[in-house]
């Protein structure tokens, strides 16, 4: 018996190193990582209860006191995981912000460190009598296979109460699971903390002898095969979604052949603008208003140069080039691009930075573009009939990181089609190509950052950008 329940307990252990395989640079996952083995551990305290014919007394109580250390811990892990979901804050979903404000209070850094100091004096108090004075040896009320059951001292109820705080920690995480902007992992990780529930029930039986021992291992049974049956539905979503990365990946194949081609002709086409462009601005005749107007078609035509050559590069290395400069003038400079498209449509822009400087590794013709296709996107989408006409770009510094919040009161985007947005040729617009947003993405990942849409309704989509300061972004 006692070898089935340690065999039973090292399901979990199997699954662990599988979900870290398909994670591997996740921080979540390693925290499932940790979680799962704690459950092998506990099922293996379990087990050597059921040695009494092979060890002695002495010995098996030396094992159980050592090998408590996975129910013990398995609580931190919990809050460790629910912290975990509370640090990727600026990559979830805005419509839980609520949650995240209230919840944040508990699940920080500090508390994470108590919780781990309190768990490590609970597990020192089992090496006491005061914990665990001793074992006596019992049958089981339903079965007449023999066991040896712990003799709890006078602290006892202190690590019941413990364990009890696995409750309202699940809880906490079946909530915040709902903030994860990955939407596989969302389900995941929702309904790995109701099956942990039911493990917990499970377990908890444990303490009453006339159970016996091996409650928690029928959990265990029921517990890994509903979670390997949401393994293996979670990796087929994610072989699914590289399929679909490939796709799109061709896509942007063909695209940069595309552009290869038409590269040569807009160069050619952009001289002549930039000719006539300064052979005007020699006129006598020019108005000051007109030489503005000049200036900003020869300030666009430079741009425009800029980002051909840029474009030819980048095929040449498949690397943009980033060096130290200002997000705020970048993001300035796309603004004063846009000015006529925003007239023409009477859209107003609002720009908040409170940063100065505010530095970052960049590509500044790209990153212009990114936001000049960011604004004229935003343009389209909002209504002509719309009172609120606006644009809104506010900044901000997380974990070394610039947050960029882009909002527009446009008529929205689905939720279903929040990801593919981003896809080539996939556009929502009767004039657009769907190559936009695609570009916007590929620049931010090669800036190392990342955008994704956190919030949308029929009253407008909120973007995030998250561009790392050094060049390098915490992989959460």
């Amino acid at each position: 018996m006692g070898l089935l329940i340690c065999t039973i307990g090292l399901i979990p252990m199997v699954l662990a190193i599988n979900i870290k395989k398909i994670y591997r640079e996740s921080k979540l996952s390693r925290g499932l990582f940790f979680y799962m083995i704690f459950i092998t551990i506990w099922q293996i305290d379990i087990g050597v209860l059921y040695f009494n014919e092979v060890w002695s007394e002495k010995t098996v109580l030396f094992l159980f006191k050592l090998f408590r250390i996975g129910p013990t811990f398995a609580v931190v892990m919990i809050f460790y995981i629910a912290y975990l979901i509370l640090e990727g804050e600026p990559t979830t979903q805005d419509n839980h912000k609520w949650l995240n404000r209230n919840i944040k209070k508990l699940f920080n850094k500090k508390i994470l460190y108590l919780l781990i100091t309190l768990s490590s004096i609970i597990y020192l108090i089992n090496w006491t009598d005061l914990g665990i004075s001793s074992l006596e040896l019992r049958t089981g009320s339903y079965s007449s296979i023999s066991f040896y059951f712990p003799v709890y001292g006078p602290f006892n109820l202190i690590y019941v109460l413990y364990e009890a705080s696995y409750i309202f920690i699940l809880i906490s995480v079946y909530l915040l699971s709902k903030t994860i902007v990955n939407i596989f992992m969302m389900k995941f990780v929702n309904i790995f903390s109701i099956y942990s529930l039911l493990l917990f029930f499970t377990g908890f039986l444990n303490f009453s002898p006339d159970t016996g021992c091996v409650t928690s291992s029928i959990g265990v049974i029921i517990f890994c095969t509903l979670i390997m049956f949401e393994f293996v539905k979670l990796n087929n979503n994610m072989k699914l979604d590289y399929y679909q990365l490939m796709q799109r990946q061709k896509k942007l194949d063909y695209t940069g052949s595309l552009a290869a081609s038409l590269i040569h002709e807009v160069k050619n086409t952009n001289q002549i603008i930039k000719g006539f462009s300064k052979m005007l601005n020699k006129s006598d005749y020019m108005t000051e208003r007109d030489r503005g107007s000049v200036d900003m078609i020869l300030r666009s035509s430079e741009h425009l140069g800029k980002l051909a050559n840029n474009y030819k590069e980048y095929m040449k290395t498949s690397k943009i080039e980033l060096k130290i400069d200002d997000v705020e003038s970048v993001i300035n400079n796309a603004i004063d691009f846009s000015q006529e498209i925003l007239n023409e449509h009477q859209v107003k822009i609002e720009f908040t930075n409170h940063y100065k400087p505010l530095k970052a590794f960049i590509n500044r013709t790209y990153l212009e573009q990114v936001f000049i296709n960011l604004i004229k996107n935003s343009v389209e989408a909002i209504p002509a009939n719309r009172d609120n006409k606006k644009i809104t770009i506010v900044t901000e510094i997380v974990d070394n990181s610039i947050v960029i919040h882009f909002s527009d009161t446009g008529k929205g985007i689905h939720i279903e089609n929040w990801e593919s947005v981003f896809d080539p040729f996939m556009s929502f617009n009767d004039k657009g190509m769907g190559l936009g947003l695609p570009f916007v993405k590929k620049v931010i990942i090669e800036h190392l950052g990342n955008v994704n849409i956190v919030e949308s309704s029929p009253e407008g989509t909120r973007f995030l950008i998250e561009i790392p300061q050094n060049g390098i972004l915490n992989m959460q």
